[in-house]
């Protein structure tokens, strides 16, 4: 006997299927049929394959949008999956990587001009040269365009740090610098006034405490008398970075003002050890020629000589240089001196 309606809704309420008074006796039937036999299905062990809850669920909805299940996540286990496979293999090993082209760095003389590397070949390495034979190829590897100026290098087995072995002198040389030099006196009027005449770029107080004041260094030279360095104090930060400050151990703090101001015009240089305990030192122009170049470098290399300190063990000189101011240097054997 064929079953009502209100039985069939009844039935489908109970099997929890979304169906109303709406639906027909044919539509609520074929959907109790077809739960019923999926049930057998399930029951006989036909049909779907047993899975994870939660791979039924990625299946049917898809990958979830972040987290573990997420299309990224996924990916990325799967990356580093291959890569462990890779590692396991040895594949990441046997590849070969690219190489690198180092381009070797060129010499010193490679990167000098050409007038350089022509003068150079006038020098050999490693040889050394007397005085005589040093300032002849010195006057030939000068530079053409302009009066260049011999220079001294020479390396002294000093401490600087020492106060003793601090090497500082001046000296006049016999041929003089080569160089016009603006020379400035700081002294009051009473001993400008007995000195006489002065050849000098700017002297007296008031004079030289303007330009100062101004910031306008336009002397080479500054030459000051004892009592006036007090008042030079205040303008240390100016002239010591330039080099000059007055100095009692480089003739320029005196009460002979006359006399310093006749040096410094006839070529009177200073020179001191740098911290390296390297001495450089120009000692007039290439137009000079190798006589009076001689004699100035002979009273230089006496003038370093003398000054050795008393507590300088072993070896005073080690090395000398000369060169030009653009071009090569020509070592010097030290029994020259």
């Amino acid at each position: 006997m064929a079953k009502t309606k209100s039985e069939l809704l009844q039935e489908a309420k109970m099997l929890d299927l979304d169906v109303t008074t709406k639906n027909t006796v044919a539509e609520i039937s074929a959907a109790i049929k077809s739960v019923a036999s999926s049930k057998q299905k399930v029951a006989s062990g036909e049909g779907l394959e047993v899975k994870d809850t939660q791979e039924v669920i990625a299946d049917d909805n898809g990958p979830a949008k972040a987290g573990k299940r997420s299309a990224k996540a996924i990916a990325q286990t799967e990356e580093k999956r291959a890569k462990e496979e890779r590692k396991a293999s040895g594949e990441a090993q046997d590849t070969p990587k690219p190489k690198t082209i180092v381009t070797p760095t060129r010499s010193r003389l490679e990167r000098r001009g050409k007038a350089y590397k022509e003068a150079s070949k006038l020098i050999e390495k490693d040889k050394e040269y007397t005085i005589k034979e040093a300032m002849s190829i010195l006057v030939s590897t000068s530079g053409k365009k302009f009066d260049s100026t011999a220079e001294l290098h020479t390396r002294l087995g000093v401490n600087p740090k020492h106060a003793d072995q601090n090497i500082r002198d001046s000296i006049v040389l016999p041929e003089g610098t080569g160089k016009k030099l603006k020379v400035a006196v700081f002294a009051d009027e009473q001993t400008v006034a007995k000195a006489g005449k002065i050849e000098a770029f700017a002297v007296g107080e008031e004079v030289i405490m303007n330009l100062l004041t101004k910031g306008e260094i336009e002397f080479d030279i500054l030459i000051a008398t004892p009592n006036m360095m007090q008042k030079l104090a205040k303008f240390a930060k100016l002239l010591g970075p330039k080099g000059l400050m007055p100095n009692p151990k480089s003739g320029t703090v005196t009460n002979d003002i006359a006399k310093a101001t006749s040096e410094a015009n006839a070529g009177r240089v200073e020179y001191r050890v740098d911290s390296s305990g390297i001495v450089h030192i120009g000692f007039g122009k290439i137009s000079f020629g190798e006589s009076k170049l001689t004699n100035n470098l002979t009273t230089l290399l006496t003038s370093i000589k003398n000054n050795k300190p008393s507590s300088v063990k072993g070896i005073y000189i080690k090395s000398i240089y000369l060169t030009t101011t653009m071009g090569p240097s020509i070592k010097i054997s030290l029994s020259e001196i």
